[in-house]
């Protein structure tokens, strides 16, 4: 089965033109076209019409507290691990059917990101997950330093950019547990 790119967002929206936003909005339709688009939006989270990254990392969060309930440390080191893995894939299937390197709506690099991150700061208290949070949009929207070059290294559709989507979050993961290293260490 080969998926086209969806339609324009709305009907006064030309095909190829961006609404006021930006960039072109990804119909909810697309989201249950294939597995690798549920899994790249967020279960949906990425389809916020702002901010998708934040809505993303929020539902991160959210998902990371359920798991925490369920699973041990470990477990929740293996569902990571595995869905690094797979968000490779799903990042780079619904790149490529949307013709764009790095669409917005494609938030599950920003879920394993700080997935990650709250696993490596556990045990952690609601107050320091917040300031990882802010620490991880910061580094995520403005990609200062490290996370702006891995940002630019992996660029293009396919496997290459499938990667790509995912490495500039993992920079972002790393600088917001550097900086809360130091701080703890200071």
């Amino acid at each position: 089965m080969t998926l086209q790119a969806p339609p324009p967002a709305s009907p006064d929206t030309a095909p190829g033109s961006a609404p006021a936003g930006g960039r072109p909005r990804v119909p909810p339709g697309f989201l249950l076209a294939h597995p690798a688009h549920a899994i790249a939006l967020g279960l949906g989270s990425g389809l916020s019409p702002r901010a998708p990254g934040t809505a993303g990392t929020l539902w991160a969060w959210v998902s990371f507290l359920v798991m925490q309930l369920w699973l041990t440390h470990a477990q929740i080191g293996i569902v990571i691990a595995l869905s690094l893995a797979d968000g490779w894939w799903a990042c780079t299937l619904p790149a490529q059917h949307l013709a764009d390197a790095d669409p917005g709506s494609i938030v599950w690099d920003e879920v394993v990101a700080f997935w990650i991150v709250l696993w490596l700061i556990a045990p952690a208290g609601l107050w320091l997950q917040g300031a990882a949070f802010l620490l991880f949009r910061f580094f995520d929207a403005v990609k200062p330093g490290p996370v702006g070059w891995a940002d630019r290294l992996f660029h293009g559709i396919g496997w290459r950019g499938g990667l790509g989507i995912l490495f500039d979050d993992l920079m972002a993961a790393f600088c917001t547990l550097l900086l809360i290293a130091l701080w703890r260490f200071l």
